[in-house]
């Protein structure tokens, strides 16, 4: 199993609820950009469930040699890998933090999951979730930077399991909504449309497991999307969103 974005706490929830259903792996890797955490991740896993870990110390704001990844072996990917960044109002035109949310949701994390869906239709079989946002629905004023890139995965997730159905590789998407995470730490979201980690870990493993092509963590946000993407563009450009 790889696990990318292995900080995440939806990660490691994920990782949790896998092996704690008495599901094993030859070797799990941990892709990162915080190695220290990261074996603090393989460490209390090791102890707990007897899994092997492996770290791979991976950046992906930063130009990375995706050679050694080609050799990795694995039935399973697990992607959510994401940088939020600054809102519009106080990052529109940083042009650091305009590359970094564009290199880490989108233009890097798929050249690197391409490596491993080349793998998965080689091998004719393979599971790769991938977490995307609601975000990516429709662009809204605070953070149309952030959504853009989230759109742009999400089509790609749309096209690439089209493409690999045929040679037995399931892509499914995940839709998290809001989640209760560091990264979400300083937003004020309702409670009814927020979920935990922990939630979202068990909702996205009975995904997998039923092979489903698209999940919501929190469904009503399904439907809330729905009602913003048809809301006629004349007014919603003069909305506050």
């Amino acid at each position: 199993m790889v696990i990318l974005g292995a900080n995440s706490e939806i990660s490691q929830a994920f990782i949790e609820r896998v092996l704690s259903r008495g599901e094993r792996f030859p070797v799990v890797y941990l892709f990162s950009s915080n190695e220290e955490n990261a074996k603090r991740i393989a460490r209390h896993f090791t102890v707990k469930y007897q899994q092997q870990f492996e770290i791979i110390p991976f950046d992906l704001s930063l130009e990375n040699d995706f050679e050694p990844i080609k050799q990795l072996d694995t039935e399973l990917v697990f992607c959510a890998s994401g940088f939020l960044g600054k809102d519009a109002a106080t990052g529109l035109y940083d042009d650091a933090n305009t590359q970094r949310i564009i290199a880490v949701n989108y233009s890097r994390i798929i050249v690197l999951l391409n490596h491993f869906a080349q793998h998965f239709e080689a091998k004719g079989k393979g599971t790769l979730i991938a977490l995307t946002s609601v975000a990516g629905e429709r662009g809204r004023q605070s953070n149309f930077i952030y959504g853009s890139a989230k759109a742009g995965f999400t089509a790609y997730l749309q096209g690439l399991r089209n493409y690999l159905f045929h040679k037995g590789v399931h892509v499914l998407t995940v839709i998290p909504g809001f989640m209760d995470t560091p990264m979400t730490a300083n937003l004020s979201t309702p409670k009814m449309l927020t979920a935990s980690p922990q939630k979202a870990a068990s909702i996205i493993y009975k995904a997998w497991k039923s092979k489903k092509n698209v999940v919501y963590v929190t469904p009503i946000w399904r439907y809330i999307m729905l009602i913003i993407r048809n809301i006629p563009e004349f007014i919603f450009k003069k909305m506050k969103m």
